[in-house]
């Protein structure tokens, strides 16, 4: 049985988890997992494609798998995908973990995410779908979040910053 991850980043799609994942985990010299790319790696195609001839119920199956193996194996810096938190025993699973949620408003979403060629979810009208998914979501992010940091305007190493100091970590961890 391991510890856990040292750090979990919850978060929508576009708010950087991947890209502040790899530096904290790089800042704090452990390795560095994104559910989202196990979930790629292990199904041999892309998110969107698994959406569109498998369905989302069979994506977050594969979700909720992906994230119990991660946080039942990896001991560094975890990112999980942006609908893992919609499930109850992925939330259950959080309890008591160093997580953080990275968020930001909408109008930074779409300039991050753009319109959602490769993000299925916010492929008609990114800006009201976004809307949509954060009026779901927030509270189950903030719910599972033990801090939350805001990325509007911030770079990737001042999000890492804003992590580790919210979360009490030391960079020598």
């Amino acid at each position: 049985m391991t510890a856990g991850p040292l750090v979990v980043l919850v978060g929508p799609m576009g708010s950087g988890k991947s890209t502040v994942g790899a530096l904290l985990a790089e800042r704090l010299g452990a390795p560095y997992r994104d559910t989202d790319a196990d979930i790629v790696a292990a199904e041999g195609r892309e998110i969107s494609d698994i959406f569109v001839e498998d369905g989302e119920e069979r994506f977050r199956a594969l979700e909720r798998d992906a994230v119990a193996r991660a946080v039942a194996e990896h001991e560094g810096v975890l990112a999980l995908g942006g609908g893992a938190v919609l499930d109850a025993g992925t939330r259950a699973l959080l309890a008591g973990l160093p997580v953080a949620y990275l968020s930001m408003d909408v109008e930074e979403a779409v300039r991050r995410v753009g319109l959602g060629a490769a993000r299925p979810l916010l492929a008609v009208n990114p800006r009201r779908q976004w809307r949509e998914l954060m009026e779901a979501r927030r509270h189950l992010y903030t719910e599972v979040a033990r801090a939350v940091v805001t990325t509007d305007d911030r770079t990737p190493e001042e999000v890492a910053d804003a992590v580790l100091s919210a979360l009490e970590i030391k960079k020598d961890a």
